[in-house]
């Protein structure tokens, strides 16, 4: 069997991973992400998910590469991960009783015969309206600092929702179904 690399440091994306029950190796790919204005947000995380799959590929050239990029994107801009606990409370201010879309790019590459498979892929989080302790419960137990918008729906983020839509596995920041496939599409046996 061929090595599958998750090129990625994202604790939740290794987690989700590993219910495939595929050996695999997690790696940073060492890809510096650089945001460029003139793409649209699809073609943004696409972009992005295929430097880090690049990236990781240069270091194990005869591996499958798994890369994926998520952003929030709420009321046309993308919504990165907060710097600060202030920067946080403030998303879910403005998340407060409202969406987002949850995108993210994903790019499953053979590395040792360059075939690539790229997606993207798009769901909606609704927030229930939330009250200031709503907020603080969740930064102080959440973990924002880590996440695209500052929040993901495993265990107290599920709390604060009202809905979602779309690929469950896509909002936490890998759409598995679609890398199922994709690993099917380059006949990877697992």
């Amino acid at each position: 069997m061929r090595q599958i690399i998750l090129a990625t440091i994202s604790p939740r994306r290794r987690q989700m991973f590993k219910l495939f029950g595929i050996p695999f190796k997690a790696v940073d790919s060492g890809y510096e992400e650089v945001v460029h204005k003139h793409l649209s947000v699809e073609q943004l995380v696409k972009y992005l998910a295929l430097g880090k799959a690049k990236a990781a590929a240069k270091k194990y050239p005869k591996a499958i590469i798994i890369a994926a990029d998520s952003v929030a994107y709420f009321k046309g801009k993308i919504i990165g991960k907060p710097k600060t606990r202030q920067e946080a409370i403030q998303n879910f201010k403005d998340f407060s009783g409202k969406h987002h879309e949850f995108i993210t790019g994903t790019a499953v590459l053979d590395a040792k015969t360059g075939r690539l498979i790229t997606n993207v892929t798009k769901s909606k989080i609704y927030f229930r309206k939330l009250e200031q302790k709503d907020i603080l419960d969740y930064i102080k137990r959440g973990h924002p600092y880590d996440k695209a918008g500052g929040f993901s729906p495993q265990g107290i983020g599920f709390n604060l929702l009202e809905k979602m839509t779309g690929d469950f596995n896509n909002n936490l920041g890998l759409p598995l179904g679609f890398v199922y496939n994709a690993l099917e599409k380059l006949n990877v046996k697992f």
